[in-house]
């Protein structure tokens, strides 16, 4: 159900890009914009592993310096029939996890000091087998598709506000687009793609909840550390980057009210009970 919804947000995004390349009037802006975003997030593809583990002070370890959690990652990545990843350990004290990596094959999970402080071996393992999930869904290619086709239409929205600006629409014809339509897409159409963008992430995360799950082998390890991440991830702030924030298996950035309806990740609430109610 969560791929279908993927496939059917992934689509929707895909209209969106081309009714705002008609509204723009012509093939020639959209195919620009699409070609600059799609370099854009080819090279975040094959090097936002390498940016994001530097962006978070990320340190790459060894078997002997940390035993424990070489052995969960292993054992669990042995289950889900993946690459052993590379392990990372974050020196902050917020609870908190996150998985990155072009494909299995070239997957890192990384995970904080604090997590590790507060997690039972159980609970830890509810939480990498969440982040394996994601290596093995190839959620990162997901994302980065997601990514491309939203950009691109942001890019149209700001060639649009230029043409406006300088004259350069060229009027309602077969090749330029309707002004007005022009000027709808260009506020609304950059607030469709994010909200969709936003959706695909939360459906990736549902979908990671229940493969994590059975990696693991019990739903109730990950929701229970759900709980302490969710309760300590508000009390314990984390210098995170909102470009960033819908790696991790909870936001690393506090907020209510209308923020939640912006949100990359599902309410805790609801991905405890979907664990709970899971029978493996």
């Amino acid at each position: 159900m969560n791929n279908m919804k993927t496939m059917v947000l992934l689509v929707a995004l895909t209209l969106i890009l081309v009714w705002a390349g008609a509204a723009m009037g012509g093939k020639q802006g959209m195919t620009i914009a699409f070609i600059f975003a799609l370099g854009m997030n080819l090279f975040a593809y094959w090097f936002s592993d390498k940016i994001v583990l530097k962006m978070y002070g990320a340190r790459e370890v060894t078997e002997s310096e940390a035993p424990e959690l070489y052995s969960i990652v292993r054992r669990l990545a042995q289950k889900a029939e993946i690459p052993m990843p590379k392990v990372y350990i974050i020196d902050g004290e917020q609870p908190n996890a996150f998985a990155t990596g072009r494909n299995p094959g070239h997957a890192a999970v990384a995970v904080t000091a604090g997590i590790m402080r507060i997690l039972s071996q159980d609970e830890l393992a509810g939480v990498i087998g969440h982040e394996l999930a994601h290596v093995k869904h190839r959620d990162i290619l997901i994302s980065t598709i997601a990514a491309t086709i939203a950009g691109a239409i942001s890019y149209l929205a700001q060639m649009a506000q230029w043409a406006m600006i300088f004259g350069g629409g060229r009027g309602d014809d077969d090749e330029g687009g309707s002004p007005v339509a022009a000027l709808v897409m260009m506020i609304v159409g950059p607030i469709a793609a994010m909200i969709i963008q936003l959706a695909i992430s939360r459906s990736r995360e549902y979908a990671a909840d229940e493969g994590g799950a059975r990696i693991a082998g019990n739903p109730r390890y990950l929701a229970n550390a759900l709980r302490k991440l969710s309760l300590a991830s508000q009390k314990i702030p984390m210098d995170a980057s909102p470009s960033t924030s819908h790696m991790f298996i909870v936001n690393p950035l506090s907020g209510g009210g209308i923020l939640k309806l912006f949100s990359t990740h599902p309410p805790i609430d609801e991905r405890i009970s979907r664990l709970e109610s899971m029978s493996l």
